[in-house]
This record gives structure tokens, sequence and C-alpha cells, in this order.
């Protein structure tokens, strides 16, 4: 059985690394997948603030269990050699601070169109991305993003099954609920290839809700996870709010998120996010932990 370790975008606390220190300690969370921090993604950082980054990291005892970069989330249209030499930068970052993973996407597709048309340069584009991490000693860790080629369970295997060993699965159950794909069907094609998962649930029609609250079937795949070998990162990225350079992430530049649940501020969601996903390893899988 696999040893569940809680890891955050604690982005979503606060966009201040003080802050997401403090909300990781408070919540017990020893590991942060690195996003936002200071208000600037972490792959615009030069190496000298990142090492600043990783030494007061360090000296709070937090680890970083994985680099959440953007790499990958341009439209495949797009002009891929200056997002190419962006991501060399990045992952020089990634070492910097002390991970092994970096979380990446397969592009956005154009609207109305069949992605299948696109497989080629997605599969050429990811080639060199994979390869670019394979040089750095890090591993490409592909997240099932909506609106991307990686989208939906059968296109995410395609990708694994071909860069297999070269390119892992992030699981994240409410982008494919998002999409109309059943998690549990989606787990089991995907299982022999994921990583780790994160933790994000909604309801039928997109609604962004506390883990358990929706039909992700976050506890069924918790112990899912919890049958793999070694130590597997769950990674709590809750959305319940909006938070600083969410907008940033999405296709249109603009956050199309819906929520059911209302908050103070960011800081009291990521604590109930927290609080909520470890009741639910405790009680679904409480041997993991």
């Amino acid at each position: 059985m696999a040893r569940l370790v809680l890891s955050s975008f604690a982005d979503e606390a606060s966009p201040m690394l003080a802050e997401q220190i403090e909300a990781s300690r408070q919540n017990g969370i020893a590991f942060i997948e690195i996003r936002g921090v200071d208000n600037k993604n972490m792959a615009d950082y030069t190496p000298a603030e990142a090492k600043e980054v990783a030494r007061r990291l360090a000296d709070a005892g937090i680890g970083v269990s994985a680099l959440g970069s953007p790499f990958g989330k341009i439209d495949i249209t797009a002009d891929f050699a200056p997002h190419l030499e962006y991501m060399k930068r990045g992952l020089e970052i990634a070492n910097i601070l002390g991970t092994k993973r970096v979380r990446m996407f397969s592009f956005f597709m154009p609207k109305g169109e069949d992605p299948d048309r696109y497989r080629t340069p997605v599969m050429e584009r990811l080639d060199q991305m994979a390869t670019l991490c394979q040089q750095a000693g890090l591993l490409c860790c592909h997240e099932n993003e909506k609106d991307i080629y990686g989208d939906t369970a059968v296109r995410a295997l395609d990708i694994l099954k071909t860069f297999e060993g070269r390119i892992v699965g992030v699981f994240d159950p409410a982008n494919f609920v998002q999409c109309g794909v059943d998690t549990l069907r989606a787990w089991e094609l995907l299982a022999p290839y994921i990583d780790y998962l994160h933790i994000k649930d909604c309801t039928a029609d997109g609604t962004i809700v506390p883990a358990g609250k929706g039909i992700g079937n976050i506890p069924a795949l918790l112990r899912a996870l919890a049958q793999k070998p070694g130590d597997r990162f769950v990674t709590l990225e809750p959305h319940l709010m909006e938070f600083a350079g969410l907008a940033a992430l999405e296709k249109e530049g603009v956050s199309m998120l819906r929520h059911a649940y209302t908050f103070a501020n960011n800081r009291e969601a990521f604590d109930f996010a927290a609080t909520t996903l470890q009741a639910i390893i405790n009680n679904a899988v409480p041997a993991a932990l």
C-alpha cells in the first residue's frame, strides 16, 4: 500500500510565500506544488530569486512536490520556440527548488475543431518537452486540463502510452467531470500511468465544490491511489474561491469557474478544503497516512 503524502497549491491560501508557509504548517501539509509566489509565477523567477524561495521553504520544513508550471498551456497553433526556451529556464528553477516533478499540459485546441486533427504537432511538441525534462533529470507530469488535447481519458491515455516512462499522469477529477468524463472509468484506463492526484471536485454542471461533495469520486480515487507502491502525493487544488493568478490559468484569460460555497476569504476556503480532504483520507484510507 502507498503512503499518501499531502501537498497543496498553497497560492490558493495567499499569493504571498510567508502566508503560504503559515497555511501549510497550520494545516499539517508538508509539501507545496509551487505555482504562484509573491504575485509571480514560479517559472518566471530568476535562479537567484528561486534560491531565496528554496531557502525560506527549507527553513520552514516545507518541501516542493512539483513545479506547478504553465508549460504546454498555450494554443497548439502558437509559435512553440519561445515557449520551449521559457521551459528550459523553468526547469532550472525546478532543480533549484529540489523537486523532480514538473506539472505540464498538452496545448489548447482551437475552439470547435476536432483535437485529433492536431495529434501530430501535439506529440512532436511533447517529445521535445519530455526530452528537456530528461536532460534536466526531471519528470514531465501531464495534467488533464480542460480544452487541451489530453482533456479526455482516451486522449490522455494516448499521450501516456506514447511517452511511457517519459511522461506520467496527474489525475484531476474535476477537470474530467467538466469534460464529461466519468472519473472511475478514466481511472480504469489511466491507472498504470498515474503518478499522483490533484484534489478538486465539482458537480455534474461543473460547479466547484469541496472534495467529496461532487461527482469526482474522490474517496474511491484515494483508495485506488493507495493501492500503488511507494509514496504518492495528493495535492490539494480546491479552487473554492477566486485567487490571485487564477484568471491567467484559464484559456480565455478570464476565470469561468462557478462556486457553490461561500467563504470570507481565501485562507478560510483553503483551511476548509484541507480539513475536508484530511477527513476523507482518514475515513477512506487511514492506513495510508
